[in-house]
């Protein structure tokens, strides 16, 4: 990844970006937060793949003051915020995205934390995705990576946390007591081996769920959120903890809500696919989420 990351370029990322994005519209998702990493030229070029693909995009500009590649790092949080404003000046719909507490440390998230909140931008950082990052946070600052979070002004109702997949009961309290939610990102999760999002903890809080496609290990919005519910399910060895409708809710209107989109695009399913044909009208939502794949969608919808 990092290899790729270093070759990119603005004419790059424009054609590449727009692939993807088409093939995430193709598949069904209609609204991309980008998670944008590589630089301004770059985020200008996300933008207009974003539009060419016909998604709704919020550039999510990654904020790093350490670590990663040199491509990735802002010399001051002062510079990183005039990135910021330059893209807000220039129309761009921009969130707040200090990368996690191991790249951002306490005084970026703290600036990062107080702009967010006067200008009501979402802000999205990783969190307690691995236990090595947990046990570096400890070593470090003395508290846990969303305890951090908290205690230096980045947790609020226009919050996401993304992964939270090892967050202990009193991190999920600090994120349901400020109205936050989770991007959960299942197959990516998998794939890594990162472990089981709680999410039968994160819900008895009333934290809201979305979802992301992460490394687009998998292009499919119906099956992360049928992972997310076979989680649930080995986790508590019982099933339907989730019905279709939440799930559905947790693809759409959380996910918009993490971006602060008060509209985007609809999808139409084709229900004359193999995996619909027959299937009553009653019970469409369930054979959608829990039997079809990304082929279901229309094309040019």
């Amino acid at each position: 990844m990092l290899a790729e990351a270093e070759q990119a370029t603005p004419d790059s990322v424009r054609s590449l970006y727009a692939r993807t994005y088409e093939e995430m519209r193709l598949a069904g998702y209609t609204a991309v937060g980008e998670f944008h990493y590589l630089g301004l030229a770059e985020a200008h070029a996300a933008v207009a793949a974003a539009e060419e693909a016909g998604i709704a995009m919020v550039l999510l500009l990654s904020a790093y003051a350490r670590g990663g590649l040199e491509r990735f790092r802002q010399s001051s949080v002062g510079s990183y915020l005039q990135q910021v404003e330059s893209l807000r000046a220039a129309g761009v719909a921009v969130g707040l995205a200090p990368h996690s507490v191991r790249a951002c440390p306490p005084d970026w998230l703290e600036e990062i934390g107080r702009y967010a909140e006067r200008e009501a931008l979402p802000l999205h950082v990783h969190a307690d995705e691995q236990p090595r990052e947990i046990a570096e946070c400890l070593a470090e600052h003395g508290v846990r990576p969303i305890e951090l979070l908290a205690s230096n002004g980045c947790l609020g109702p226009r919050t996401t946390i993304v992964h939270a997949t090892h967050a202990s009961d009193g991190e999920l309290e600090l994120l349901g007591d400020a109205g936050a939610r989770v991007c959960v990102c299942p197959t990516t999760e998998a794939n890594l081996g990162d472990g089981f999002a709680p999410v039968e903890r994160i819900r008895e809080r009333g934290i809201g769920i979305c979802i992301g496609s992460d490394s687009n290990v998998r292009i499919d919005p119906f099956e992360e959120l049928r992972e997310l519910e076979g989680t649930a399910r080995r986790a508590s060895g019982r099933r339907n903890v989730f019905g279709a409708g939440t799930l559905l809710c947790f693809g759409a209107d959380e996910g918009a809500d993490a971006l602060q989109l008060q509209s985007w695009p609809d999808i139409e399913v084709d229900l004359e696919h193999r995996c619909l044909r027959d299937v009553a009208s009653g019970d469409v939502f369930e054979a959608l989420v829990f039997g079809c794949g990304a082929d279901v969608v229309i094309a040019g919808t």
